[in-house]
């Protein structure tokens, strides 16, 4: 049975599952987002993502089209759209098709939830993201050492900027445009410089951050998933599946037809390692072990670490679909758990 879970500080209740959708346009058409989208709200699931520069890989063709693909599906029956909690993003700078690659302002917040209401068919957005910030974060492949001299970030133009951005939610949240604020692909510094901005100018608060997470890259444990606990910050999983290397379908360089390592990556196929490839086959024989498949043992285990509120995953196909969601219906035992502590030890950062 689907459990519901508090949206951070926000009194939203959403699904332990969130449906993203970035495959909507590239790998997927229209049918294919109806029977998802149909499916997982038979299976109790109220959570669906998406972002103005999906689908991915993102190109100036694609732009736009899975919020499209999302607007048909609720102009098709709009009164299912009470039924969802529905969250976008606005895309960070250096995408030159989108807004000539600049920064995130406050003025260009209050553009691209214009141009995300219409494509979406509706009228608001349940929950407003930020992509990524405006300064380097330490995400997709970023968080090595040294490879980010904070020294030299410009801190006061970065709250100068987060600042504008705020003010550019707030109108549109006065307007009931946006009901609810978050954060992606951010840092603990991130998320309480904007707490205390929205704190001491009386504009929105973040309710949520979603970063990458999966059993191969934990980078989150323990200090930025301690803060969003102790901050009601909700924390949202994205690619618990270490976009598809969990499943076992990339092992010894195997690329199956249509998937994803097939298509043009913006920043390379970083995760692609002989330690991530040694990391996987171990959790694929954990998962062999206990009956269970390599996909919902890696889902199981984000949706159980504790802080986690809302695991985001995708799907090419119903099957997928089906396997991934039926992974939140039983808890990991702790003899499965015990394999997979182990495992962590021994591949701890394998990309």
């Amino acid at each position: 049975m689907m459990k519901y879970v508090k949206l951070g500080s926000s009194p939203l209740k959403v699904s332990e599952v969130c449906l993203g959708s970035m495959t909507w346009g590239v790998q997927n058409n229209q049918v294919d987002a109806n029977a998802q989208l149909n499916y997982a709200l038979s299976q109790g699931v109220n959570f669906v993502d998406t972002a103005e520069m999906y689908a991915i890989p993102p190109t100036a063709q694609t732009y736009g089209q899975t919020e499209t693909i999302i607007g048909h599906w609720l102009n098709a029956l709009p009164a299912r759209r009470k039924d969802i909690i529905l969250a976008t993003k606005i895309a960070g700078p250096g995408l030159s098709y989108i807004r000539d690659g600049s920064k995130i302002t406050g003025a260009s917040v209050i553009a691209a939830v214009e141009g995300s209401l219409k494509r979406l068919q509706t009228d608001y957005i349940d929950l407003y993201q930020l992509h990524w910030p405006n300064r380097q974060s330490p995400h997709f492949g970023n968080h090595w050492l040294n490879s980010i001299n904070y020294a030299e970030v410009n801190k006061a133009q970065e709250n100068e900027e987060m600042l504008d951005i705020l003010q550019g939610l707030a109108a549109c949240v006065k307007a009931g445009k946006i009901r609810y604020c978050g954060l992606s692909d951010d840092t603990p510094w991130g998320i309480n410089q904007y707490l205390k901005l929205s704190a001491e100018h009386n504009l929105p608060r973040m309710v949520s951050i979603q970063n990458e997470f999966s059993l191969l890259h934990t980078k989150d444990w323990p200090h930025l998933i301690e803060n969003c606990v102790h901050e009601e910050i909700a924390y949202l999983p994205w690619s618990p599946l270490a976009t598809g290397l969990l499943t076992g379908k990339y092992l010894a360089g195997q690329r199956p037809e249509g998937s994803r390592w097939t298509l043009m990556q913006r920043h390379g196929l970083f995760r692609d390692t002989p330690k991530a490839d040694s990391a996987v086959k171990t959790y694929v024989e954990i998962a062999k072990k206990h009956n269970i498949s390599p996909s919902q043992l890696a889902l199981a285990w984000c949706q159980q670490v504790n802080g986690v509120t809302s695991t985001i995953i995708g799907a090419t196909n119903i099957q997928q679909l089906t396997e991934n969601i039926a992974a939140f219906n039983q808890p990991l035992a702790a003899d499965v758990l015990e394999d997979i502590n182990l495992a962590l030890r021994q591949h701890p950062s394998p990309f």
